[in-house]
């Protein structure tokens, strides 16, 4: 991919329109404007750089506070006008603090943000986590607790106890991450398992 082959006459600004967002939880995270010299640093060092309309100058996001945009993937849009990256955010991405600069629910993508944590259990094993403690018991135990929470997640459906359902689903979600951890499945598996049903 090259800037050279983006339509920017459009743009009296000649700069890239480009969208950020998280590539774990595809929250969108800010919106900013790239020149020539901020794609190609982009692309040679793995980090987000912008072009700053307000200072003239380039920079690169996080150069201050830390918080870098680590980079995925990048897609141009169908026109060639515009560019979506896809990034890993090492802290806040507003400079307000807030994990990004559109003020979406803080939950959005949060099953995501789970996963990566059970993930992140798996790996490191912690003591006194109960995750640690049903990766330890093994897939049979794992497997029965999913059974056991999508019990008692119909109970309170029948039931129509929806505040006792969302509990209960939530339990069933969370086992669930964790056996499809135990059984080397992500969400991504299970997507593109759907996506093939539904086509």
């Amino acid at each position: 991919m090259k800037f050279s082959e983006f339509d920017l006459s459009k743009n009296a600004d000649g700069l890239l329109p480009v969208i950020v967002q998280d590539s774990v939880t595809l929250k969108v995270l800010m919106l900013g404007y790239m020149n020539e010299e901020a794609f190609d640093k982009t692309l040679a060092t793995g980090r987000v750089s912008f072009w700053s309309r307000s200072r003239q100058a380039l920079w690169t996001k996080g150069e201050t506070s830390g918080n870098y945009l680590n980079v995925v993937d990048m897609y141009p849009d169908c026109d060639a006008d515009t560019l979506l990256v896809r990034a890993i955010p090492s802290g806040p991405t507003c400079h307000r603090g807030t994990t990004a600069c559109f003020d979406t629910p803080e939950s959005e993508g949060f099953i995501r943000t789970l996963s990566q944590v059970v993930k992140g259990r798996h790996a490191e094993m912690p003591e006194g986590s109960y995750t640690t403690k049903l990766f330890v018991k093994g897939v049979k135990t794992i497997s029965k607790k999913v059974g056991e929470e999508a019990v008692e997640t119909v109970i309170e459906a029948v039931d129509g106890n929806r505040s006792r359902f969302i509990y209960e689903a939530s339990d069933l979600l969370y086992h669930l991450l964790v056996l499809c951890e135990a059984m080397d499945v992500s969400l991504a598996d299970l997507e593109s398992e759907l996506a093939l049903r539904h086509k």
